[in-house]
């Protein structure tokens, strides 16, 4: 008896999905996202705002919503909260997607995705080179701020509620922790 082998959806297997659902594609599986909470996406707004304004200022390069497609591969493709592609590669951006690796992803942590968030993609953005990986807690309250210290990739920093972010990456951001969780 021969025991059917599991064939990796690829990102041409992608484009054929409906566009009325989120999905992401992860290690060649896909998966499907759930619609977030309306208090995740005040947050999302909240760090775009802040971000935006920052990078846009500085004419720094781009920070983008979900959803729109991050094509990490042909057999890894997801949809960030928020990320940041500097000016230096600006020729990553396409009119549907975005073909390589930002330098900042944001995931905020809803229930039906935290696990996947915390686990896989984390381990996803490791793999790809992701610069620096923040996982927002809208429960907890905090932002984990993960970065490369030689050639581990790992928590550089938790910030808790009451503190000021400062991005390793982003060289003079400054962001008040307390705002981003304001209604």
């Amino acid at each position: 008896m021969q025991t059917a082998q599991k064939v990796p959806f690829t990102y041409q297997d992608y484009l054929l999905l409906p566009e009325d659902k989120r999905y992401e594609l992860v290690n060649g599986e896909l998966c499907m996202t759930p619609s977030p909470t309306s208090k995740h996406q005040e947050v999302v707004a909240n760090l775009y705002d802040a971000l935006r304004h920052f990078i846009r200022t500085r004419k720094m390069g781009k920070v983008f919503i979900a959803p729109l497609d991050v094509v990490l591969s042909e057999e890894d493709v997801v949809q960030p909260d928020l990320f940041f592609i500097p000016q230096k590669n600006h020729h990553l951006i396409q009119e549907k997607n975005v073909m390589g690796v930002p330098d900042l992803v944001v995931e905020v942590l809803s229930p039906g995705t935290a696990q996947r968030d915390r686990v896989l993609k984390r381990k996803l953005y490791h793999r790809y080179g992701v610069r620096e990986f923040w996982i927002v807690d809208p429960v907890a309250k905090t932002i984990e701020v993960i970065g490369w210290k030689g050639s581990d990739f790992q928590t550089l920093q938790v910030y808790p509620e009451n503190a000021i972010l400062r991005s390793p990456l982003l060289e003079g951001f400054d962001l008040r922790i307390s705002e981003i969780f304001e209604d």
